[in-house]
């Protein structure tokens, strides 16, 4: 058991808009030699598809099940920062338009800052 205050408060997941837990790429593990070497992946390279996947679990829910997601989601969001909720309101347009949208307006609905 951790005794040690567990960093706190302090973010605990990178990229974030803190500068907090930046990659460090002068501490990565040296390449393996494995019939030549094998490096780090860095996934980002190659991938910027991270959104058409939750598009097509939004598409597939009912209405009522897209509302219980938006304002889950507005739930969730409390009492963060305005700028991390405009980021999130904002991925989530990027995914749909709709989903955007109805968090936002969950936002509101439940009395929390509007982001307009």
């Amino acid at each position: 058991m951790r005794v040690d205050g567990n960093n706190g408060g302090t973010l605990q997941y990178e990229p974030n808009g803190y500068g907090q837990w930046q990659e460090q790429p002068d501490y990565r593990e040296p390449p393996l030699k494995i019939d030549g070497a094998a490096d780090r992946w860095n996934f980002r390279k190659d991938d910027d598809d991270y959104f058409s996947q939750p598009r097509a679990l939004l598409r597939l829910m009912s209405p009522a099940q897209q509302q219980a997601l938006f304002d889950n989601t507005a739930r969730a969001l409390g009492d963060a920062p305005r700028k991390i909720k405009e980021r999130h309101v904002a991925n989530c347009t990027r995914c749909d338009p709709a989903y955007g949208e109805g968090v936002r307006r969950a936002i509101e609905k439940l009395g929390l800052p509007s982001l307009e």
